[in-house]
């Protein structure tokens, strides 16, 4: 049994020096680099807006981009269907980013803020 104990604590090493080794643990967390573009084009930076309004913007796909994700206040905004409705008065952050077929996001990205009255 003092043996079996041995070859359980090597293993437990081996697999330490492996996590500590420096390798991403998720290589899909680095956003890619294809040569996308994105424009937010409405509204625009430092705007007014009314509690619910149209978001308007450009993608220039690059090697991988499928689609974009956007987001308010830093929360994925799943199906969004392009106007943010019933929005709290005040600022609030709103990002686009672009995405491949998987989800996996890319570096083309804009990011403004607005003021809802």
């Amino acid at each position: 049994m003092h043996v079996m104990g041995r070859i359980g604590f090597m293993g437990l090493g081996i697999a330490l020096v492996g996590a500590l080794s420096g390798a991403p643990v998720f290589a899909a967390d680095k956003p890619i680099e294809d040569g996308s573009k994105i424009a937010i084009t409405s509204p625009k930076d430092g705007d007014k807006v009314s509690d619910s309004f149209e978001l308007k913007y450009d993608l220039t796909k690059g090697s991988q981009a499928a689609h974009a994700h956007v987001y308010l206040d830093d929360q994925y905004q799943k199906g969004f269907g392009g106007t943010f409705k019933g929005l709290t008065k005040g600022k609030h952050k709103v990002t686009v980013t672009g995405a491949t077929k998987d989800h996996a996001l890319l570096t083309a990205t804009q990011t403004i803020n607005v003021e809802v009255q």
